[in-house]
């Protein structure tokens, strides 16, 4: 797809364009999010009870956001796995998913969408409008996402990681998930600015980019190489003086990489 158009899947975008509205903000839905698709029959992974012991262990590692643990419960999350590793889907652990890429543990997901949803321009009220994630992956993190925020723009370098996202997301029919191939390292100008920013991959430095496409009051959260060549998360804010960075724990995620594969 090429960088100066918009994506056109799952949904022709409407409403809520760049530039037009707010840039940071949607109020707060008026009711709590839906499960996506109705559950049939709530037998074995698809029982409400296996996603409800992941929260609950989610809860006791310190996750506090009430709206993130419904969202990390309501996305089915062993449909983003292959079938042989679906019974370890709502385990605390990392998964491959093709390609040298891994979903990462249910935790870490929880936490950077919590760091997210804590950008300043949110401690007021109200929910983030357009996020952009780099690393699309599986199309978990997305699903999960789509239930906390306005739009979710999620941008994938590996074509045949990307037409995977799309096979699994489409039947849950998130109408605000743009999906999009390119080259992450870059992000998405064409639907900047972003109230968040969320990457799924870690380098030495954070490209430019990201920072340019942040709108002020926004937030990055994204994991960073140190000098020790370990990584950790990041995360930036965007305020009218500047960028304020601050480093939190240690993390793994695969290397970021630029270009389309």
């Amino acid at each position: 797809m090429s960088p100066s158009r918009r994506p056109g899947f799952p949904a022709r975008l409407g409403g809520l364009k760049a530039g037009a509205g707010s840039a940071l903000t949607a109020p707060m839905p008026t009711r709590a999010p839906q499960a996506p698709t109705p559950v049939p029959q709530g037998l074995g992974l698809d029982s409400a009870a296996v996603r409800q012991r992941m929260t609950q262990r989610l809860a006791q590692a310190g996750i506090a956001r009430a709206d993130v643990l419904q969202a990390m419960g309501t996305v089915p999350r062993h449909r983003f796995v292959d079938t042989a590793l679906v019974t370890q889907a709502y385990e605390e652990t990392s998964l491959p998913i093709g390609w040298g890429q891994t979903i990462s543990k249910p935790a870490v997901v929880a936490r950077m969408i919590e760091l997210l949803l804590g950008a300043p321009c949110v401690q007021s009220g109200g929910q983030l409008a357009r996020v952009l994630e780099i690393g699309t992956g599986c199309g978990y993190q997305a699903a999960v996402l789509s239930l906390l925020v306005r739009e979710v723009y999620t941008i994938e370098r590996l074509r045949a990681m990307h037409e995977r996202a799309r096979e699994r997301l489409r039947p849950l029919r998130l109408a605000n998930v743009h999906l999009i191939l390119g080259d992450g390292t870059l992000g998405y100008a064409a639907g900047a600015p972003y109230a968040g920013i969320i990457a799924a991959a870690g380098g030495q430095q954070l490209p430019g980019a990201w920072c340019e496409q942040l709108a002020v009051g926004g937030r990055l959260v994204a994991p960073i190489v140190g000098a020790d060549g370990a990584q950790a998360l990041q995360v930036v804010d965007r305020t009218a003086q500047g960028y304020a960075h601050s480093v939190l724990e240690a993390v793994h995620f695969v290397p970021l990489k630029s270009g389309i594969a």
